[in-house]
């Protein structure tokens, strides 16, 4: 039987890779925490996303740079040199993949004036929740570059995008359309 447990972390503190011990309450495991969060809501996503095969396969693809952005927060900063791009390391190509989905998913849909209010669809309500979860995975990620400890803001990009491309997905999946913040109490 394989063991799950080291009882290392019944301290309150975990390992980072390549070596280290930091505080549970870190920013580092704030942050790719926030993102394992993220990439588990898209496996809601994937598992209601029956019958659009597109979206399936997007959030999957998604699912994996999470777990490259997870890992590349999850590294000690001294052994940043170590990380592979697109495996441990979040690329540009990765942007740019993301602002291509976003431009494919909004060529589709036609958003309204006002607000959009989650839920017009299971899979957009789903979608709708991994955005807020990867926003606020991307503000964990603002905190350790305010705390001088992020030399390569290209998450900060990848992070953005992320929230933009299931945004776009979500708006797709909201059929016929979706429901709109009216203003009124």
């Amino acid at each position: 039987m394989v063991k799950i447990y080291t009882r290392k972390g019944d301290d309150g503190t975990t390992g980072l890779w390549y070596g280290g011990r930091v505080a549970k309450s870190d920013p580092r495991p704030e942050a790719y925490g926030a993102l394992d969060e993220a990439a588990s809501a898209l496996g809601l996503c994937r598992a209601a996303a029956s019958g659009h095969e597109e979206i399936g396969a997007d959030v999957l693809r998604i699912q994996n740079e999470l777990f490259v952005a997870g890992a590349e927060r999850a590294t000690a900063p001294d052994a940043a040199d170590r990380l592979e791009p697109g495996v441990t390391r979040v690329t540009e190509q990765m942007v740019a993949r993301l602002e291509s989905d976003i431009d494919r998913y909004m060529d589709r849909v036609e958003l309204p004036p006002k607000f959009v209010i989650p839920g017009g669809t299971e899979l957009s309500a789903r979608l709708d929740l991994a955005r807020a979860l990867v926003r606020r995975a991307e503000r964990r990620v603002v905190d350790i570059q305010r705390a001088g400890d992020l030399p390569d803001t290209t998450i900060l990009r990848f992070l953005n995008r992320t929230s933009d491309a299931l945004y776009a997905m979500a708006r797709f999946a909201d059929e016929p359309e979706p429901q709109v913040f009216e203003g009124r109490a």
